[in-house]
């Protein structure tokens, strides 16, 4: 049992627990890469174009590349956490300055928001196909929420009953749910390449979507090591199972997104096993509002954190039952896609830049407005070449500055990855002037020569 002094601090002004190993994280990150959205996303792996389906073959390696291109993202933004002890969000105080970190702090709240009520609208509306109408969806939104809340008091007792109890339910219920699929599923050959990169654009979205709140769990990691194994193991063995799972599920059901998790029910023990998966959507929820709430912290650093997170789970809950969630994901993709260029800026700052070496996560860190800039260009980078629709106005937007400037998307290009070459590239020309005063500064021209 763990002590209270093993629990993650009420406030920022106490210093983290380092007691998660790379074991506690991996199981954690890959109980986060099985989703049940997962199962019925995968027909965007298939089909991402909706004109030109991937062969499976095409299909799982989409998955393989994407992610890892996307999970190397995420451990690599999980490591400064574990070096220093530092939200994800407070660490962002040293890329922008505190008074800056607040507008992607603003932004990852909304969009933890709704992802959290997604997870609670996912977690009913699987358990109605296990158990039909007979229980009201509000119930189980309002019964998912309390569980959600709850793991959110304790965290890291959160993640080792994760360890020690879910993930080898889960294990278990995929493999059989696999077998049973497999069975039953007709021959999966043909298809074509051409979607490949669409395919693997929409891999690596699924990953860096976590870009944001890896270091709220990484800061309990005993080493950097250990934060970035953990993520890039567990997380990419699961999603790839997953997706690859539901590329079978969906050739069951005619590639009918809405029948995918009729396909799981309906297996022997299927109501049984997806039920073990349903129950294990939490860890989602809990993900995302015990995020919102670390988030939160680094506006109001003293406030206590369960605070925060009663109050996010009560409007999680809320917002799950009255708003539309499917009409709110397209939101949610627009706003997640600020976050690929974002990482870039950090990683090339931190790691290449020698930012480790001088990191202000202080309340009173200094603004850097030039780091804005490779931002909002590698944000651009990444509508100008993403492919994949979100909301109507806005996609036209970027359909007109295209034809403006000449632009034709190609059929090989990759958003996510886009984003992040132009983000990093515009870092290293804005440093280079910085690095330049800093040289001179360093070495004067008059100094003896020896």
């Amino acid at each position: 049992m763990a002590s209270v002094v093993d629990e993650a601090p009420l406030t920022l002004d106490q210093a983290p627990p380092k007691t998660l190993g790379a074991f506690d994280q991996g199981a954690f990150w890959a109980n986060l890469g099985v989703s049940l959205l997962g199962f019925s996303g995968a027909l965007y792996l298939v089909n991402p174009l909706g004109d030109a389906p991937l062969g499976l073959g095409a299909a799982v390696l989409a998955a393989v590349v994407g992610s890892l291109i996307g999970t190397v993202m995420v451990g690599l933004a999980a490591v400064p956490g574990a070096r220093t002890g530092a939200p994800a969000m407070v660490l962002l105080r040293g890329l922008f300055g505190a008074r800056l970190s607040y507008v992607p702090t603003v932004l990852n709240i909304v969009q933890m928001l709704g992802w959290g009520a997604f997870e609670l609208w996912v977690i009913a509306k699987g358990a109605e196909a296990i158990f039909g109408k007979t229980v009201p969806y509000a119930a189980w939104v309002i019964g998912a929420g309390a569980l959600t809340v709850a793991l959110t008091i304790r965290p890291l007792g959160a993640i080792r009953l994760l360890r020690r109890f879910v993930t080898a339910g889960v294990v278990v219920a995929m493999v059989w749910l696999a077998v049973a699929l497999v069975r039953e599923a007709p021959p999966l050959g043909g298809g074509s390449w051409t979607a490949f990169a669409p395919a693997v654009d929409y891999v690596i979205a699924l990953s860096v979507s976590w870009v944001p709140v890896a270091a709220d769990y990484a800061r309990h990691s005993r080493s950097g090591r250990a934060a970035f194994g953990g993520v890039v193991t567990g997380y990419t063995i699961a999603q790839v199972a997953c997706l690859s799972l539901g590329v079978v599920a969906l050739a069951l059901v005619g590639n009918d997104p809405d029948k995918v998790w009729n396909a799981f029910v309906a297996v022997p023990l299927g109501a049984l096993f997806f039920g073990i998966l349903v129950l294990r959507e939490a860890d989602q929820s809990f993900a995302n509002v015990y995020s919102t709430a670390m988030s939160l912290q680094n506006l109001l650093p003293r406030v206590d954190r369960r605070v925060f997170s009663v109050g996010v789970g009560v409007l999680t809950t809320g917002i799950a039952l009255v708003v539309d969630v499917n009409s709110y994901g397209a939101f949610l993709g627009v706003i997640g896609a600020v976050f690929v260029p974002m990482f870039a800026v950090l990683a090339v700052d931190y790691f290449l830049l020698g930012g480790s070496a001088r990191w202000d996560t202080s309340q009173d860190a200094p603004s850097r407005w030039s780091m804005l800039v490779p931002w909002v260009l590698g944000f651009a980078a990444y509508w100008l070449v993403s492919t994949t629709p979100t909301i109507e106005w806005w996609d036209g937007r970027w359909t007109a500055l295209r034809e403006v400037i000449g632009f034709e998307r190609q059929p090989w290009m990759n958003a996510a990855l886009a984003a992040f070459i132009v983000s990093a590239l515009v870092t290293l020309l804005v440093a280079l002037p910085r690095r330049r005063v800093r040289d001179r500064a360093v070495t004067p021209t008059d100094a003896p020569v020896a």
